[in-house]
């Protein structure tokens, strides 16, 4: 296995920013619980709030801010205790959101990926429901419109709720009631994030800590983390990075393969979902980790399973084309000469 490993698959989870690092350190040394009523306490909860305001400065959120164990904790608070009606959920939702909402109605997306907003107008009708539609897709990079999907819920008196996970830290949030984030995937700390809510009153208390609504004790190192993540100056993805993706997207055409985003509605850089001619993903990710690459063959949720993407499925990709796809995700750290290189190998293995 080669020494220098260049690693693409960021939308598992990106490496820690030495901001980040540094900010956990500082929160180590505050080791006393947020909710004790002592000096330590105090010191403790002060911090907190600390990361709690920068959070939300970083992020433009004006609302309330519960910090959570990751996206799947937010998700999970949100799906069980909102205030509305009927659960409705894309299709290609994360298997955090579909797993936790197993009875709610799937709403369908179109071949090119985006939600369809005329069932979605019919469905909303029924009662005012909470939505869950994703900001930015974990396999394929595709953004959904949720400006105008957050208009239709309003209309019809239901909640919608963001998963942001893969866009927070990246891009600007999208108009909505609720939102979830998770720090390990914008080079904050694994077991930290954050659900969003416009208002405490959208959800049923569950008493303990976070002012009621959530029961565990809080990561105080993991949300000085975060916070420190969210508030880097400068753009998520170095200048030359995006040049260098086109670069990869021209020799996948040339060679025959298949560049998700040329057949999506909104793709994202971050995410890019990419198919080789006539080599299954499962080899694939498993030749370009013995050349030194590490990317996936999709969420890292579902990718032990043998079953073609349910994102794929939803998107009506062929089975073959689908199973021939791989997930190549960038971050923070990634270098133009790293997305060269992979080009590179992609173009030798073709």
């Amino acid at each position: 296995m080669p020494d220098q490993r260049i690693y693409l698959d960021h939308a598992a989870t990106t490496p820690l920013r030495p901001e980040a690092k540094a900010a956990m350190e500082e929160g180590f040394a505050i080791w006393a619980n947020p909710s004790s009523p002592h000096a330590e306490g105090r010191k403790a909860k002060a911090a907190l709030e600390d990361a709690r305001a920068r959070c939300k400065a970083a992020l433009g959120w004006d609302g309330e801010l519960i910090f959570t164990s990751g996206a799947s904790e937010a998700a999970a608070l949100v799906l069980h205790h909102a205030k509305a009606g009927a659960r409705l959920v894309s299709a290609v939702e994360h298997d955090c959101i579909l797993g936790t909402a197993k009875e709610a109605e799937r709403l369908p997306v179109r071949a090119d990926g985006a939600l369809d907003l005329e069932l979605l107008r019919e469905a909303v009708q029924r009662e005012k429901p909470l939505v869950a539609v994703q900001q930015v897709n974990s396999e394929t990079g595709n953004c959904q419109d949720l400006a105008t999907i957050f208009e239709i819920v309003r209309e019809a008196g239901g909640l919608l709720l963001a998963d942001c996970a893969q866009g927070a830290g990246k891009m600007a949030l999208p108009p909505c009631d609720m939102a979830i984030i998770s720090a390990h995937k914008f080079g904050g700390p694994i077991g930290i994030g954050a659900l969003l809510v416009r208002n405490y009153a959208m959800l049923e208390p569950v008493g303990g800590h976070e002012r009621g609504y959530r029961r565990g004790t809080e990561n105080l190192p993991g949300a000085m983390g975060m916070a420190a993540a969210l508030t880097v100056e400068g753009s998520y993805l170095p200048d030359d990075v995006l040049p260098a993706r086109d670069r990869l997207a021209e020799t996948v055409r040339s060679a025959g393969g298949t560049w998700w985003a040329d057949r999506l509605s909104d793709p994202t850089p971050f995410v890019n979902a990419v198919a080789m001619p006539a080599m299954s993903a499962t080899a694939q990710v498993m030749r370009f980790d013995m050349a030194g690459f590490a990317v996936s063959q999709g969420s890292a949720c579902s990718s032990g399973t043998m079953k073609t993407s349910h994102v794929m499925q939803a998107i009506a990709a062929d089975k073959e084309l689908a199973d021939r796809t791989i997930r190549v995700s960038l971050g923070w750290n990634t270098t133009a000469e790293e997305l060269d290189g992979f080009a590179k190998a992609w173009k030798s293995l073709t």
